[in-house]
């Protein structure tokens, strides 16, 4: 685990939607779980408000929600919402346009 601010080492393009999932999953897994950070926001200047993990050698970062916004987790581009009994996706990463 680290703290670093840089959540997503990887390209967008290295990683495909379902392995981002799973790799979300895993992470929200090391961080206690789906329903444990969805039941327990945390104040905005908590120091513990985020976590960044490495899991198989890729930087997810877990955001635990607070009052007005929910809990998140990113990896890899991809955003996912975390709820109670599951992540959902919120957000793709940007693809580069290709020429016409």
């Amino acid at each position: 685990m680290t703290d670093s601010s840089q959540a997503d080492g990887e390209s967008p393009s290295q990683v495909s939607e379902a392995e981002a999932t799973r790799l979300a999953w895993q992470a929200v897994e090391l961080a206690g779980g789906a329903r444990m950070i969805y039941s327990n926001p945390r104040q905005p200047f908590s120091p513990n408000a985020r976590k960044v993990f490495e899991v198989e050698g890729h930087s997810i970062e877990v955001r635990w929600g607070e009052i007005s916004s929910p809990a998140i987790v990113t990896a890899a581009g991809y955003v996912f919402e975390i709820h109670d009994q599951g992540i959902e996706l919120l957000i793709r990463p940007r693809q580069p346009r290709t020429p016409k």
